[in-house]
């Protein structure tokens, strides 16, 4: 099976688990595949089809595990590690970004603040220091953050690109780019498909 996985399946996939939590909660064991296609406007088909991608998660006669599953399109989607984010624009939003504690519940951790304004650079915002724009490439390379966050207006986004893969901030429009260009859960889905890949055609035959 490719790695190849489709905006639409991971769309799906979070549908489905959406709808497993739910089931989870309400004590369910087990749940089939027409059950978790309803709600997502799917087929059975297409949902064993979503599923194969990533490996073998039914039992015949029985249907899917509903913890089992749970587990599995966490991993799957990523929602079972952190993610790590660098802000550009400590702004408005962009400060109130930092300051939003449920993106740590969601598995998201800003690593890194940027911004353009000599004012800000250098002060502290929740325990980040804001770092100047021509730092952009060597603070990302250190930390490691993996999602590039833009707060800033339309129209200032080159002013700190001499730092490098980022734009300007300190402007109180929503953030409007992110790196990379698709989203973690998509990464993390690409990446399953492929080790599921790899998994099956190491297997003795």
């Amino acid at each position: 099976m490719s790695g190849r996985i489709s905006d639409s399946t991971v769309r799906r996939l979070s549908l489905y688990l959406r709808m497993l939590r739910d089931l989870e909660r309400a004590g369910a064991e087990f749940v089939s595949s027409s059950q978790l296609a309803e709600p997502s406007g799917a087929t059975s088909a297409q949902v064993r089809k979503d599923l194969s991608h990533f490996g073998s998660f039914g039992k015949r006669g029985r249907g899917y595990s509903v913890d089992g599953l749970v587990r599995a399109l966490e991993e799957i989607l990523g929602l079972s590690r952190t993610w790590k984010i660098a802000l550009v624009g400590v702004g408005k939003i962009g400060s109130a970004l930092l300051g939003y504690g449920g993106l740590a519940a969601r598995g998201f951790d800003v690593v890194a603040a940027f911004d353009v304004d000599g004012a800000k650079v250098g002060t502290t915002a929740y325990g980040l220091r804001i770092r100047p724009m021509t730092e952009l490439r060597s603070v990302i390379a250190e930390c490691g953050a993996e999602i590039g966050v833009v707060a800033a207006p339309p129209g200032v986004g080159r002013a700190g690109g001499s730092g490098g893969g980022g734009g300007g901030c300190g402007g109180g429009a929503p953030p409007r780019r992110r790196w990379p260009p698709r989203s973690p859960r998509h990464s993390s889905a690409r990446a399953w498909a492929r080790s599921s890949t790899s998994r099956r055609s190491n297997s003795p035959k």
